[in-house]
């Protein structure tokens, strides 16, 4: 087994961390405060290439791996999970569908300027009823003649009113189950399609949160995504990706948290010397860089089968799983290390341990995690 990165790799790790330093830790703190979503960072993002990174040149990508996009997440993380959220958000489970189940029209039309990083993508599957029981949604399309009307909504949307992409999913058939559902690609603007309300979180402040409204949709028959029926298979598809993702952003996350907790352990004097040559200290620092690089192996082996093409459905789940309760595991220790200074906002800590809250969250808690492993094992 290979540990070593390429050169591309590398070079790809040393563009984000450089992107990351001058054009995003500026301005987090402001924009965390402020609740404020700084679209032009992730247009900047596409003018590197990044928003692409792993799609086909033909696509307008750059023709990468998949463990570089993973890379990327991780950077981004250790400085704006915001960022990285909905850069995620765009990447894997918007671009990603497309290319996956996309007619070569609907790849053209939606893929490429979402590779480029021209437009901004979003992920539409969740409902105030509906998250792990996707059968339960309430969001119904009826097919007409030449198109299907869409009525329903959609909660917790990263990127929701911000994309102008859209993969939704919506029932076709209610009475198949979760073979009734089927996926459909919409763009902002299209009549009838608005945003609710524009939610206020614990953490991620900097990415955009925003309810779906659909009101008598028109969408074009040929903006149906795959086949009617199989939008459940293509939902769960996207999320197995992106929990990889999730896991990269808890990576990023885990990093930060550790490199500030030793930084202020060197610096911080009590009974004469540095509170890091204190094994109550020191000891929690190698517990913290132990579970961080547990996490890592983990979530590099997930991006490494998917990138191959082969299963990776339950090594996915086991990266995000580990990967977001060690960032909260370490989040946590690490304002413990910082005292006072850790809870207070002037010090990134704080910040990090509410961001690291949100990735035991999404793409599925960590026990629908456990119920993807278990049932891996036990098929």
């Amino acid at each position: 087994m290979d540990f070593q990165f390429s050169d591309e790799q590398r070079m790809i790790i040393k563009l984000v961390r450089d992107f990351a330093a001058k054009e995003i830790a500026p301005t987090v703190q402001q924009r965390d405060e402020a609740e404020v979503f700084d679209r032009t960072i992730v247009d900047k993002l596409g003018e590197l290439g990044l928003m692409g990174i792993f799609f086909p040149e033909e696509y307008g990508g750059g023709g990468g791996d998949y463990l570089s996009y993973i890379l990327t997440n991780e950077e981004l993380s250790r400085v704006d999970d915001s960022i990285a959220c909905s850069y995620a958000a765009s990447v894997s489970l918007c671009a990603w569908p497309i290319f996956a189940y996309g007619t070569e029209e609907q790849k053209q039309t939606y893929l490429v300027p979402l590779a480029e990083g021209t437009k901004l993508g979003a992920f539409g599957l969740t409902e105030p009823n509906a998250g792990t029981d996707s059968a339960g949604q309430q969001s119904h399309a009826e097919k007409k003649d030449g198109y299907y009307l869409l009525n329903g909504s959609k909660c917790f949307i990263t990127n929701g009113g911000e994309a102008d992409i859209y993969v939704v999913f919506a029932m076709t058939d209610k009475a198949k189950g979760t073979k009734g559902i089927s996926a459909f690609v919409l763009e902002k603007g299209m009549p009838g399609f608005t945003f609710g309300k524009k939610e206020h979180k614990m953490g991620i402040h900097g990415s955009q949160t925003m309810e779906l409204v659909f009101q008598d949709v028109k969408v074009p028959e040929k903006n149906l995504l795959g086949q009617e029926g199989k939008g459940f298979k293509i939902a769960m598809t996207s999320l197995d990706g992106g929990r990889i993702g999730v896991a990269a952003q808890a990576l990023g996350i885990g990093q930060a948290a550790l490199d500030a907790a030793v930084k202020y352990s060197k610096e911080r004097v009590q009974f004469g010397k540095p509170i890091c040559k204190f094994q109550g200290v020191s000891f929690m620092l190698a517990d913290m860089a132990t579970r961080l690089d547990a996490a890592r192996l983990l979530i590099y082996r997930a991006a490494c089968l998917k990138g191959a093409g082969l299963p990776f459905s339950k090594e996915a789940a086991m990266a995000k799983m580990y990967a977001s309760d060690a960032a909260m595991s370490i989040a946590t220790d690490a304002v413990q290390i910082l005292g006072g200074y850790g809870y207070i906002r002037e010090y990134d800590v704080e910040r990090l341990m509410r961001n690291a809250k949100i990735t035991q969250i999404y793409e599925g808690t960590n026990q629908v995690q456990k119920m993807v492993i278990s049932g891996a094992l036990l098929q």
